[in-house]
């Protein structure tokens, strides 16, 4: 309670900054963290590796996969590398522009720290030393069906990767395994989707079954491990090699999908404890 009142003070007060961006690190600690605590702790039971692989400090960007219908990965990656790296960094993620024309969502998303997938930006957080953390498949991983889990989709045109080439920013990438089983998409409404402006949408087991009861995610077991960061400073100069960003791109994509294997024979159970 007395820090719930000491947050309300601060916030009356104006006691807090907010960056360029609009991220506010005080109420992503004093709420959202605690919130998204709960689901990868106590819910997800998630167990991270590889930690020491992110930078202590400077400029670091993390690639992960991307699954889950609802893109929770991004908020479980987040908290979980804010809460296990000794130096608490926080991860300022890229989202596709759907996010930021989402009423409330585009607020959440800039006061947690994220911002446009654009390289403009990317590249700007990156010189200021920041952790950038990408999603290269998009809405092509998200709202994949889970017949397909755990297979990587196309990683686009490799924009993640010219941004840190421009920058010289070492490439973190990450495999995230837990995600694909919490709103198993089994169908995809494509005309539905249409009508809504949407890029899916999903029929899952409890979705629109149960209407808002089918929003509760599944209680799968969550295993995340960064991998070894693959340096780029030496190839500042190829930033707009076509060959040399594809080669790069490809690199980190078969690292994701190795790992995924070596993390899903870890956990055969996906409900497991």
């Amino acid at each position: 309670m007395a820090q719930g009142l000491a947050f309300l003070r601060r916030r009356l007060a104006g006691d807090y900054e907010v960056d360029e961006f609009g991220f506010d690190p005080d109420l992503t600690d004093a709420v959202v963290h605690p919130l998204v605590r709960l689901l990868y702790r106590d819910w997800f039971r998630t167990e991270v590796s590889g930690i020491e692989h992110v930078p202590a400090e400077g400029a670091g960007l993390v690639v992960g996969n991307h699954s889950g219908t609802v893109a929770l990965d991004a908020l479980i990656l987040s908290t979980a590398l804010h809460d296990r790296h000794p130096a608490r960094r926080y991860l300022r993620l890229l989202g596709a522009d759907l996010v930021f024309r989402m009423p409330v969502v585009s607020e959440i998303a800039r006061k947690t720290g994220g911002t446009v997938a654009c390289n403009p930006d990317a590249e700007r957080l990156l010189g200021n030393g920041e952790l950038v953390g990408v999603f290269p498949e998009g809405f092509k991983g998200v709202g994949k069906l889970y017949a397909d889990r755990y297979k990587l989709q196309r990683f686009g045109r490799g924009g993640f990767v010219s941004a840190a080439l421009r920058t010289g920013t070492p490439i973190v990438p990450v495999a995230i395994v837990g995600g694909e089983e919490i709103y198993p998409m089994l169908a995809d409404i494509k005309p539905l989707a249409r009508l809504l402006k949407l890029p899916y949408f999903p029929v899952t087991p409890t979705f629109p079954w149960l209407g808002p009861l089918g929003m509760v995610p599944l209680p799968s077991k969550w295993l995340i491990e960064f991998c070894p960061p693959i340096p780029t400073a030496h190839l500042r100069d190829a930033a707009d090699d076509p060959l040399v960003v594809f080669n790069l791109a490809d690199q980190v994509r078969e690292t994701i999908q190795q790992t995924l294997y070596k993390l899903l024979e870890r956990r055969p159970d996906p409900f497991g404890p």
